[in-house]
């Protein structure tokens, strides 16, 4: 094995459990020499670049997060995909964008009399959070014409990455029909139907650049074992749970059900709150009853909490190397603070700093179930 540590992998049973290093550079399988893509300082170039855009979708779910909190969602009521690039420049703009945001119900029912100079301090932060989107457009897009203009992107990832492209050009129309959904009559708040496709498609994303981005440093999997095979399906309970428990803190923000029942581990007193299916039909309690969704979201953390510990208790067993060591620890790490981060996020009524970390760790743990899920994935049938 070519790479750091690979004394430590000399064992048959860990290499087939952890497959090597995480971020290893072995060769493409059967590529030929000639072939660019397949050398290893450009897989480490590409890899680099899927981590770092992966890096900014995370600052864009926490700069969206942010942008909710503070209610700055709405403040921009037109989508201008190119036009809006440029913040206002003059007065006259600024009074224009302030006269439309005016007419919205979150003006007239929460700010109204705050002035121009409360606008402006809503205005900039869901400006930045429309330019950090235009940026990730470009970091993505231009990287990509070159590495495939020079040779450097393998044959077989290219349909995907451009589907990722597209993927991240619909997000921007998504979150715009999010943010329509806030201006309807009566309403100070987007959609949390919409909020929750928004935070998805983003995960989506995410999860997918990091993704790609191992296989390009790790293409080949380790031999299958009985015990690899236990570990690879509670690393992918894991996944699913942390993404599970993700989605409903979307239903969380977007009903501000963290608003209420401040207690924990009881809700007013009781482990399930009083109306947990009070609504009708029964299944609109998942998205619309405060009681169930919050209810729902302490439950999933809970069980995505004893699969992660299953991970790291199984994972450890195994008695990995470095490498291993170290993705069970940040998946431990990851779940203490997480769980620790949403209780106090509770307790102390949604602060915006503690709110904004837990959004941001909760993308982290997603990240280590995701490596742990990579480092212990299978062979292909024939492979």
């Amino acid at each position: 094995m070519r790479g750091v540590d690979a004394a430590e992998y000399s064992r048959p049973a860990r290499a087939a459990i952890f497959g090597g290093m995480p971020f290893d550079v072995r060769d493409f399988p059967d590529a030929p020499p000639e072939d660019r893509a397949a050398s290893q300082r450009n897989r480490r170039i590409v890899a680099a670049w899927l981590f770092a855009i992966a890096g900014m979708i995370l600052v864009m779910i926490v700069l969206g997060g942010v942008t909710r909190l503070t209610g700055s969602g709405l403040s921009i009521m037109e989508w201008a995909p190119f036009r809006g690039t440029l913040p206002p420049v003059s007065e006259a703009e600024w009074q224009r964008l302030y006269h439309l945001y005016q007419q919205i119900p979150q003006y007239t029912l929460i700010n109204q009399g705050f002035g121009l100079a409360g606008f402006r301090q809503i205005f900039w932060l869901e400006w930045i959070h429309r330019l950090w989107g235009r940026l990730i457009g470009i970091a993505f897009l231009v990287p990509l014409a070159w590495f495939w203009a020079t040779g450097r992107i393998e044959r077989r990832l290219r349909p995907g990455l451009v589907l990722l492209f597209v993927l991240g050009g619909l997000q921007g129309l998504v979150g715009w029909i999010m943010v329509a959904s806030g201006f309807q009559p009566e309403t100070t708040a987007v959609s949390p139907d919409r909020l929750v496709i928004h935070l998805v498609l983003a995960l989506v994303l995410y999860a997918a650049m990091v993704w790609t981005g191992l296989t390009v440093l790790r293409p080949a999997p380790g031999p299958p074992t009985g015990r690899a095979t236990t570990l690879h399906a509670l690393a992918w309970a894991c996944a699913l749970l942390v993404g599970l428990t993700i989605v409903t803190g979307g239903f969380v923000a977007g009903t501000h059900a963290g608003l209420d029942y401040n207690t924990f581990p009881l809700m007013d007193g009781r482990l399930v709150p009083d109306g947990y299916a009070r609504l009708h039909p029964l299944l609109s309690n998942l998205t619309e009853n405060i009681a169930a969704v919050q209810f729902d979201h302490r439950l999933l953390a809970t069980l995505s909490a004893v699969a992660a510990a299953a991970v790291v208790a199984v994972g450890f067993a195994a008695r990995p190397g470095r490498a291993g060591r170290l993705a069970l620890l940040a998946l431990g790490g990851a779940l203490a603070a997480q769980y620790a981060l949403g209780v106090a996020t509770l307790l102390l009524v949604v602060p915006i700093n503690l709110a904004a970390a837990h959004q941001a760790t909760a993308v982290l743990l997603l990240t280590a179930s995701l490596v742990l899920l990579h480092m212990t994935r299978p062979r292909r049938a024939g492979a």
